[in-house]
């Protein structure tokens, strides 16, 4: 998984609309949720990109259920790459809705923000989002951040929290994607908040088989993945809890265009995130992940099952 890559300085130049109506995300299926107000049409279809993990393949196909229930065609352009990829991609209308993440989205955006509660969260996108771009309303389903351990590890160093680390510095090894050694919820925050120094960083991959293959082995003490990781609780691996909350809020939203965001797609996608929870797109990710399940064909039982399509 891959869904925090940052560009700096990619959105510095761009204009930002007004604050949104809707910045407590679900509390309405018909809420704006943009200053745009309106004028978007999805008469023409609309076109999904997915990043190149599981989990947003299946939201992409989620989003695709919900709009073809609603009459609206679409086409799915699953696995394009990371941010690099699909947000110049948005912008530039070769596909014209995402999956994405509250606190990865404004991390991307802002770097140096420290918001970390869904609502004022919202708030912080629609300010930091480029012309041409805004989040709808977030749903229940979250996927955050999990710094984890084995139960070995825990055990052997009394940890419990990230406060912890703090009692272990220069000893630990810590695997993780790359750019976690630079942003805030990574490397560059657990030292500012916590305290924490680590012996090594190892570049590895983003809560795929290379970081969970190194924390198996030993190679790292410390994995950065993510807390709806069917691994997590398939190797009793412990997730350090997070005390001062460095880590935000990672509520699945919804990143679209202007030029398609009507009254149709919004009232379908937030029927969707009034649903979906967190424990179930858990589940979603195992069918895919260990059933090696479709995808596609996942996502439109889950739909099917839960009276979104029929």
């Amino acid at each position: 998984m891959n869904r925090r890559t940052l560009i700096g300085g990619l959105f510095a130049a761009a204009s930002v609309p007004a604050l949104s109506a809707c910045a407590s995300g679900i509390t309405s299926l018909d809420s704006q949720g943009s200053s745009s107000g309106g004028g978007g049409s999805s008469k023409g279809g609309v076109t999904i990109g997915t990043a190149n993990y599981t989990e947003n393949q299946v939201l992409g196909y989620l989003y695709a259920a919900v709009l073809q229930q609603a009459g609206v065609k679409v086409t799915v352009r699953p696995n394009l790459g990371t941010r690099e990829i699909v947000i110049p991609a948005l912008r530039s209308g070769d596909i014209d809705l995402l999956p994405e993440y509250q606190g990865s989205l404004l991390t991307y955006l802002e770097p140096k923000s420290k918001v970390s509660e869904a609502g004022a969260m919202q708030n912080a996108l629609t300010l930091a989002l480029p012309a041409g771009l805004q989040v709808l309303p977030y749903g229940m389903a979250e996927d955050a951040d999990a710094f984890v351990v084995t139960r070995e590890t825990a055990k052997k160093y009394g940890l419990t929290s990230l406060a912890d680390l703090k009692k272990q510095n220069g000893k630990l090894v810590i695997g993780a994607a790359a750019e976690v050694k630079t942003r805030q919820v990574g490397v560059v925050g657990l030292k500012d908040v916590y305290g924490v120094e680590f012996k090594e960083f190892k570049s590895l991959d983003s809560d795929g088989p290379l970081v969970k293959g190194a924390l198996r082995k030993g190679d790292v003490d410390v994995a950065n993945l993510f807390t709806t990781d069917t691994d997590i609780k398939a190797n009793d691996w412990v997730v350090l809890t997070d005390p001062k909350t460095l880590i935000p809020s990672q509520h699945i939203v919804p990143l679209i265009a202007d030029r398609k965001a009507d009254g149709t797609v919004r009232k379908a996608l937030a029927k969707l995130g009034n649903v979906l929870t967190t424990a179930q797109l858990t589940e979603l990710n195992r069918q895919v992940d260990k059933d090696k399940k479709d995808p596609e064909d996942v996502a439109n039982e889950y739909a099917k099952q839960h009276g979104l399509t029929k």
